[in-house]
């Protein structure tokens, strides 16, 4: 017995011990708290500042590019359409190569002002190419400067490439979602986050449709430099961050490589076992483990098969990125082919994108209170699958209205209207005609985007969210590229009738039924998997995510501070026993 009391003696000393030492930090930690707080917000306002600045040139760039392209620089239709589009990729994709350079090859620091100084370069570049000093005058002779129209286009394809990339690293190292520190949220505050980050962003995009279009297109073009103007304020908000420190370094416990690393070492060795010898595992990602013939070990393995069951996600969403392509391309095409004068004005082209921005700015506070009902049972992990299969219906019905649309357009007479100093032959059906399909595709991507962001950060191990927003990145890029080549192959296959040059002499509606087909079949498929992500409760998604060893060592050592923790705290010991 004596030996019983002396052995419960000590092992009360050290946890008590234990709990001292836990509680220190957090008594000198709390002394810094209001410095750490202010700088935290101080971070955040600069990251959000630098996002909306990269959002505004970027969607500047985009809002009158296919009018440009055929305006001025003689492009046909389609072929407008797929530089847009193609753009909206590149500008997806940058991101995730740029974030793979910053971490192994060059640095973040170096990268972030290499990539300011690319951004500054292709936004300044622009608009000398789209909006050219025309009317110079010196000692009363007229002269005229004006690139001859080859230098044209190499300038511009120099400026998109170098602007592009410039996104790419903006986004990538400045503006990663890890730096909004959302690692310790629950699945209610993520949708929350994804739901009015989307609405900042897409409020940001109406104000330069009206504006940048509005400038571009009609009055004061020169006023286009307020693009490289907010690219360069971008810089500076972006080399004040440098310098107080405040670049987010993320955690490099994994990276893209070894995830595509992990799959072929995976794919080899199962194609090695299964031609020369059998062996019995519970998945074929198995195969890249050390202990079955492989190269990497079970954390890193065990986090990739976590990412791959996202897969049928991130496929489904490819169809759904082609369809919300249409746009700034087909849709572009349709409005800019309508009739475009309201009470004595002429509407910017690209302004009619705000009636696809004004759904999803109405519907976010209506999906918060239903999100915030829907989430408030603690026994229930709602998840928000049922969003995307509705959001993926509604983008089908968009395009299958634009299809309607396209046939409606054609039996209102032909006027002449002037678009960018050009006399163009449109139809007189009013541009507000167009606008169901604007709002349907407004209104899905109210319901997808962030729906799709929650899915893919919550259902991947926190190591893995970084490598599980890359991929899907990679597949709305894809998206964007399997648009373009959809136009490229419905303009080739049917000598031009599917997307022709003049809407009123070719079949674009027959276009838009293809894609909107496609698109029911997709969102069928989508919802036959959809069970897969039904139940986002801590329990279900643990399962979901696989058990990691280091997780589980991450929780024991937890549950151990708590329980020193409720030892110090605890009234049951008397206060001899605690000392």
């Amino acid at each position: 017995m004596p030996d019983a009391d002396r052995r419960d003696t000590q092992e009360k000393g050290f946890l008590n011990h234990m709990a001292d030492k836990e509680q220190r930090p957090g008594r000198s930690s709390h002394v810094g708290k209001v410095p750490e707080a202010e700088k935290k917000l101080h971070e955040a306002v600069c990251v959000l500042l630098v996002e909306l600045c990269e959002r505004f040139t970027f969607f500047g760039i985009v809002c009158n590019m296919i009018l440009f392209c055929t305006a001025k620089l003689g492009y046909r239709s389609h072929q407008a359409a797929m530089v847009n589009m193609c753009f909206v990729g590149t500008s997806t994709l940058t991101p995730v190569l740029v974030g793979w350079l910053a971490e192994y090859l060059v640095g973040r620091i170096k990268l972030v002002c290499i990539c300011m100084f690319l951004h500054f370069l292709g936004t300044a570049l622009l608009p000398v190419v789209s909006f050219p000093f025309e009317d110079v005058h010196m000692d009363r002779r007229h002269i005229l400067l004006a690139l001859p129209k080859r230098e044209q286009k190499i300038v511009f394809y120099f400026a998109l490439l170098t602007a592009s990339l410039g996104i790419g690293g903006i986004r990538a190292i400045v503006c990663p979602l890890s730096a909004y520190s959302l690692e310790d949220c629950g699945p209610k505050e993520l949708l929350s986050f994804f739901n009015w980050f989307h609405w900042l962003v897409n409020l940001n995009s109406a104000v330069v449709f009206v504006s940048i279009s509005y400038i571009q297109q009609s009055v004061a073009r020169n006023l286009g430099f307020l693009i490289p103007f907010v690219s360069g304020l971008m810089a500076m908000i972006t080399i004040h961050m440098v310098r107080g420190e405040m670049i987010y370094k993320p955690k490099t416990d994994s990276s893209l490589l070894t995830t595509f690393g992990v799959i072929f070492s995976a794919l080899k060795t199962c194609c090695v076992r299964y031609r020369y010898l059998s062996t019995a595992v519970a998945s074929w990602l198995d195969h890249a483990k050390e202990n079955h013939g492989g190269h990497y070990t079970e954390t890193q393995v065990e986090g990739t098969k976590s990412l791959a069951r996202l897969f049928p996600l991130f496929t489904f969403q490819i169809l759904y990125r082609t369809c919300i392509m249409q746009i700034p391309s087909g849709y572009y095409l349709q409005t800019m082919n309508s009739n475009l004068h309201f009470s004595g004005f002429v509407l910017p082209v690209a302004a009619m994108n705000v009636i696809s921005i004004v759904p999803l700015l109405i519907l976010v506070p209506i999906l918060e209170c239903i999100n915030s009902w829907l989430f408030s049972s603690k026994d229930t992990g709602h998840s928000p699958t049922i969003y995307i299969v509705v959001g993926h219906l509604s983008a089908a019905l968009s395009v299958m209205a634009a299809g309607f649309s396209e046939i409606h357009r054609k039996h209102f007479p032909q006027v002449e209207q002037t678009l960018s100093q050009e006399l163009l032959l449109v139809s007189s059906m009013p541009c507000f005609h167009l606008a169901p399909q604007y709002i349907l595709l407004g209104v899905a991507e109210a319901l997808v985007t962030p729906s799709c962001s929650l899915l893919s950060f919550w259902l991947v191990p926190e190591r893995m969210r970084g490598i599980s927003m890359h991929f899907l990145a990679l597949f709305n890029g894809a998206g964007c590229f399997m648009g373009a080549l959809f136009v490229q192959t419905a303009h080739a296959g049917t000598q031009g009738n599917w997307f022709p040059h003049l809407l009123h002499e070719g079949k674009l509606e027959r276009f838009f039924f293809f894609l909107a087909s496609l698109m029911v079949v997709n969102t069928l498929g989508f919802w036959a998997v959809a069970h897969r992500y039904n139940n986002l409760h801590e329990d279900c998604t643990n399962e979901f995510r696989g058990s990691l060893p280091g997780e589980k060592l991450l929780k024991h050592e937890k549950a151990i501070k708590h329980y020193n923790a409720v030892l110090e705290s605890s009234p049951i010991l008397s206060p001899v026993e605690k000392t």
